[in-house]
């Protein structure tokens, strides 16, 4: 099992060596989830439940924070509820503990969690009410029996999206299927939503889900020209698909992320063939695959150096890294 951890002399002599001097002082966090250990499911989820404290709130946030970017100041963001399999009474939990913190720090933006079941309605009053700001769906709650080939309206239907439109909402979007934003029906319904309702604001989380690189460098330049898409970059962690949206979608339609907790285990996501495999800290003896010892660090880290080598090829000006890294999710939240 992956380990959630704490910051370790590799991980600070790697950020200091190859990331002090780029990352700005000041980030936003577009892509970061909070959490109450009584409002996950009974079994699974092993990652979230191996944090100290029982409720993850910013504060407890903060403190990782201070252990992957030192000396940064953490100005806001958006926050998405963690527990994205809660059902019932844990769901609405979930989304209150999301709204009590985006009310106690203005920097914050909030989204509910939604299950294609909800009624319209209901989302719209949810909202209203918790005072959030955008939408979180997820491929779990589809209700399909293969959920990772599940298309977008099965966790995300139109009448959902009509919502947002109205209330001018954000929608993080987890898509699935096995060539993600490469996938034409992928494709097709994100055109399709970001035309039909522009006062609604799409993310695609994870780089459009470009785990493996090549999805995005295959699939983004079908999706070019849509002003109210987005990509954050949250646990990227292969060279090229950061490199890819600001190619294709422009760099201020690229959100800097850190899908915490995930940024705190130790590893990386490894394209191979037309997928991808994670390897973490527990995946091998590390100590036995190479001609010397091999010490995994964050992958927040290794997401950082990997946004850092896309800024460097795309010849990104400084201001133009601190808009990826807080003005454009600025932007994007503004009315």
């Amino acid at each position: 099992m992956p380990i959630v951890a704490h910051v370790s002399e590799a991980d600070r002599e790697l950020f200091g060596r190859e990331l002090d001097s780029f990352v700005p002082d000041v980030i936003c966090d577009a892509h970061m989830h909070l959490w109450a250990k009584t409002q996950l499911p009974p079994t699974g989820w092993e990652a979230f439940r191996q944090l100290e404290e029982e409720v993850i709130d910013l504060a407890a946030y903060r403190r990782r924070m201070a252990e992957l970017l030192p000396g940064r100041r953490v100005a806001g963001g958006l926050i998405l509820p963690g527990a994205v399999a809660a059902t019932g009474a844990q769901l609405a939990a979930q989304n209150d503990l999301v709204a009590a913190e985006v009310a106690a720090d203005p920097g914050w933006r909030g989204a509910m969690l939604v299950s294609p079941e909800m009624a319209p309605e209901h989302i719209r009053a949810e909202v209203r009410r918790l005072r959030l700001s955008g939408l979180k769906c997820y491929h779990v709650r589809s209700g399909k029996a293969v959920t990772w080939d599940a298309d977008i309206p099965d966790y995300l239907p139109e009448a959902q999206v009509k919502v947002a439109h109205e209330e001018r909402l954000s929608v993080t979007l987890h898509m699935v299927k096995a060539r993600a934003v490469a996938d034409p029906a992928n494709q097709h319904w994100i055109r399709h939503y970001c035309e039909t309702y522009p006062d609604m604001q799409l993310i695609l989380a994870h780089a459009a889900r470009s785990f493996n690189p090549y999805h995005g460098i295959a699939g983004l330049a079908a999706l070019r020209g849509l002003p109210n898409l987005w990509c954050d970059m949250s646990a990227v962690t292969d060279v090229g698909a950061c490199e890819a949206i600001i190619e294709l979608l422009g760099h201020d339609h690229l959100l800097y992320g850190t899908d915490f907790p995930v940024s705190h285990l130790r590893g990386r996501c490894v394209a191979i063939g037309d997928s991808f495999v994670w390897l973490y800290d527990d995946t091998l003896n590390w100590d036995t695959v190479s001609f010397q010892p091999v010490r995994p660090v964050f992958v927040g880290l290794e997401s950082l150096r990997v946004l850092k080598q896309a800024a460097w090829h795309q010849r990104l000006t400084d201001s133009q890294v601190e808009d990826i890294f807080c003005n454009n999710i600025k932007r994007l939240a503004a009315p």
